[in-house]
């Protein structure tokens, strides 16, 4: 009887590889490990049956909420066997994701190129390129993540993905997430369980996360999106339709032109669509009452947050309401806080200033 022929084998994997990978892995829990949770600030809005919370995410080592995601989208690529030594990372990025993603890169030791709309601010590209990044600018938006991937393929890196792996790459059940975090921290104010939570939507990934959780732990929060004009995610949302398209936003890191993979609209209770007008207004009303500057994204949170405490009151409800602050204003020096540039683009903050005012309280 004859001998049977060896099974076929295929062996891709390096051993090298392995090992960087397993390193690699290392580094980024042990910076987890080192990284404290951010705080959650009460803001006094002198009425003792609605209270206010901002979670400051802007103090994160890279200075934003996108700190979680590029930690997240790292374990997960590194988890996948995506990342390599020497190989480039790409991110399609209007800025913030952009900069904690250097951070990791430069951690990690691999070189990271950031596709970016030529708009984006001086101060992000600064940051960006201070963590070792390059900067790789594109005129039109909605070209992002095709140019991303023509580099990738190139330069033999791994195209990050993040409009795609955002909602996928966070364990939306806890592991100390920013929703896990949001309710520890509540657990000894006078309304533990808040009525809504407030967010912008960039990726889809927060949102995502919050919205499972919420549903997960049976928690009665509900969420609320909220969206720059310019961006896609409300009609989309509106229509049922996500193929809807729109021209893109002017409040960096939240807005997209086109309704991205990782948003999911099932889990939303309530979207509003918020002018940039408003945006501004309430960048600069929060930067005053905080003491310290915030970016656009935080004021477009606001204005929401604006609306759902009037719908409380309308409704004779008591309760809590929690957004966040997105990241630091000193990246918008140039544009949010610059009355020249807020003119240039006809934009006219003062009746929404007025608007605040009457809303959450002057």
């Amino acid at each position: 009887m004859s001998e049977p022929s060896e099974p076929s084998r295929v062996c891709h994997s390096d051993p090298d590889d392995r090992r960087w990978s397993d390193a690699a892995m290392g580094l980024l829990r042990a910076d987890a490990q080192r990284s404290a949770d951010t705080h959650l600030i009460k803001v006094d809005l002198g009425d003792p049956d609605h209270q206010l919370y901002l979670k400051d995410e802007s103090t994160h080592p890279s200075g934003s909420l996108k700190h979680r995601l590029a930690r997240s989208l790292f374990l997960h690529a590194l988890a996948n066997g995506w990342l390599r030594p020497g190989a480039p990372v790409i991110e399609a990025s209007s800025g913030s994701t952009a900069v904690s993603e250097a951070y990791f890169a430069r951690m990690l030791g691999v070189p990271f190129i950031a596709v970016m709309p030529r708009s984006t601010s001086p101060a992000k590209v600064a940051l960006i390129e201070r963590e070792g990044g390059r900067c790789h600018f594109v005129d039109d938006p909605a070209a992002l993540g095709a140019e991303s991937q023509r580099l990738a393929t190139e330069l033999g890196g791994h195209f990050m993905d993040q409009f795609t792996m955002a909602e996928r790459a966070t364990d939306w059940r806890g592991n100390n997430n920013i929703a896990e975090s949001i309710f520890a921290q509540l657990a000894a104010e006078p309304h533990p369980v808040p009525a809504w939570i407030v967010v912008g939507a960039g990726t889809g990934g927060t949102s995502a996360t919050i919205g499972r959780y919420l549903r997960y732990r049976r928690l009665p929060t509900r969420l609320c999106v909220v969206d720059p004009e310019g961006s896609a995610f409300f009609a989309g949302y509106r229509d049922a339709d996500p193929t809807a398209r729109e021209t893109g936003s002017r409040i960096e890191g939240i807005g997209r032109p086109r309704v991205e993979l990782s948003f999911v609209s099932q889990v939303i209770d309530q979207m509003i669509r918020v002018p940039d007008a408003a945006s501004v207004a309430a960048t600069r009303w929060i930067s005053e009452r905080l003491g310290r500057r915030v970016g656009g994204s935080t004021g477009t949170n606001i204005v929401g947050v604006a609306m759902i405490m009037a719908q409380l009151r309308a409704a004779g409800s008591t309760g809590s309401v929690v957004s966040l602050i997105c990241d630091p204003g000193d990246r918008y020096a140039e544009t949010y806080f610059d009355d020249t540039w807020v003119r240039s683009h006809g934009l006219d903050p003062a009746p929404w200033s007025d608007w605040l005012d009457r809303r959450l309280g002057g």
